[in-house]
C-alpha cells in the first residue's frame, strides 16, 4: 500500500512541475467541465502538445476526459492532490514545530553582536591568532612568480 501511495505522489508532483500543466489545471479550477479545444485556446502551443500534456495530467489521475459524441471534455478529480495534500501537510507540521522550537530557542537566549574581551585581556588579532593551533603564527608567501631560494 506504501509502495502504491509514493507511485501516485510521484505522478502526482511530475505532473505538477510543469507550468504549463499547472495553467491547465487552473483554468478547469475556473470553468468545471471544459472541452479540449476550448482548454487549449488560450496557449500558444499546437493542440498536440495540450494533449500530450493532458495525457500526464490523466495519468496522474488528476483529470478525467469524458467523451460526448466528437467532443473531448475534461474535469478536476480531487483524490491525487488531497493525497499530494496530505503529504506536503504532513511535513508543513514538522517545520513549523522545529521553527517555533528555534524561535522559542532564540527569544529565551539574546545574541550579541559584539563579541565579548577575552578574559586574560588579550587583543581579538591574538585571541583568533591562539585558535589556529599553531604557536609560530602563518607562513609568509613570496610574491607572484618568484620562489624563494631554499
Amino acid at each position: 500500500m506504501v509502495k502504491y501511495l509514493d507511485e501516485t505522489l510521484d505522478r502526482t508532483f511530475a505532473a505538477l512541475s510543469d507550468p504549463t500543466r499547472r495553467a491547465l489545471l487552473a483554468r478547469l479550477v475556473e470553468n468545471d467541465h471544459l472541452s479540449v479545444s476550448e482548454l487549449a485556446a488560450p496557449f500558444a502551443i499546437s493542440l498536440p502538445a495540450i494533449m500530450k500534456h493532458l495525457d500526464v495530467l490523466s495519468d496522474a489521475g488528476l483529470i478525467v476526459r469524458e467523451k460526448t459524441g466528437r467532443t473531448v471534455a475534461c474535469r478536476l478529480t480531487a483524490q491525487p492532490m488531497e493525497q499530494a495534500m496530505n503529504w506536503l501537510n504532513r511535513y508543513a507540521q514538522f517545520w513549523s514545530e522545529s521553527f517555533d522550537r528555534l524561535a522559542a530557542f532564540v527569544e529565551d537566549k539574546p545574541w550579541s553582536a559584539q563579541s565579548p574581551t577575552p578574559p586574560n585581556g588579550q587583543s581579538k588579532v591574538r585571541a583568533s591568532r591562539s585558535r589556529a593551533g599553531s604557536g609560530r603564527g602563518r607562513k609568509k608567501s613570496s610574491p607572484p612568480g618568484r620562489r624563494p631560494s631554499s
